[in-house]
């Protein structure tokens, strides 16, 4: 049987180059053996995705009342909690746990360190640590295959511990932001709360709860250097 075989034919240059898009002062040209022409590649400049501008800042946290997003007396969070909060998302998600809940608010203020309510409860000896293995001790730990959500979503006693602490602030009619301390009193307001129940076992009362109401509206600002 014969040998058949395929060879490469050039192909001439007019044709080649009228597959090609319109000369680009700043195209790259690049020689081929297969082309009796030239390849123009566009540089990837004409590629780039659009940039994207984020200017605006978080200062209100998810609400089970939306009707507060429009309120222009509404009072925002401090910067402390905001940061408080998405330190909470990321220890549910370390924790595997489906959703954000009460014990990943508190630890979420330790996380955050800097805050009032924070030092309130290292003081009288509440720590990451501790909570960490009290939340794991009640809760226990996700199946080593699982994951959770980028944004792990609120559960309803924590979410109900975020409107509390709004509604808190309202009622003081006290100007300023919401703080990590009303957050941690917000939890401490959902009794059937594993955060709540977490706090109890290491210590927490109603009387600290009252000597920590004194100082809700104290999430200092640190300096950044």
């Amino acid at each position: 049987m014969a040998a058949s075989t395929l060879s490469l034919l050039p192909i001439p240059t007019k044709i080649a180059s009228s597959l090609l898009p319109p000369s680009n002062p700043r195209a790259v040209r690049l020689s081929s053996s297969l082309l009796a022409g030239s390849i123009s590649l566009a540089p990837p400049s004409l590629f780039r995705r659009p940039s994207l501008r984020f200017a605006a800042v978080v200062s209100l946290l998810p609400t089970a009342k939306p009707e507060r997003a429009s309120a222009e007396k509404m009072p925002k969070w401090s910067s402390m909690a905001v940061r408080a909060f998405g330190m909470a998302e990321l220890e549910a998600r370390k924790l595997k746990y489906p959703k954000t809940g009460t014990e990943a608010l508190l630890m979420g203020i330790l996380v955050e360190g800097t805050n009032e309510a924070s030092k309130f409860l290292r003081a009288i000896g509440i720590t990451l640590f501790k909570v960490r293995e009290e939340a794991v001790k009640l809760l226990g730990k996700s199946d080593l295959f699982s994951f959770s959500p980028e944004h792990p979503p609120l559960t309803e006693s924590a979410q109900r511990a975020l409107d509390w602490a709004v509604d808190e602030k309202l009622k003081s009619g006290e100007d300023g932001e919401i703080t990590t301390a009303h957050m941690l009193l917000g939890i401490w307001s959902e009794k059937e709360s594993a955060g709540y129940k977490i706090l109890a076992s290491l210590g927490f009362d109603d009387q600290k709860a009252s000597e920590l109401a004194k100082s809700a509206n104290k999430d200092v600002v640190m300096n950044s250097r």
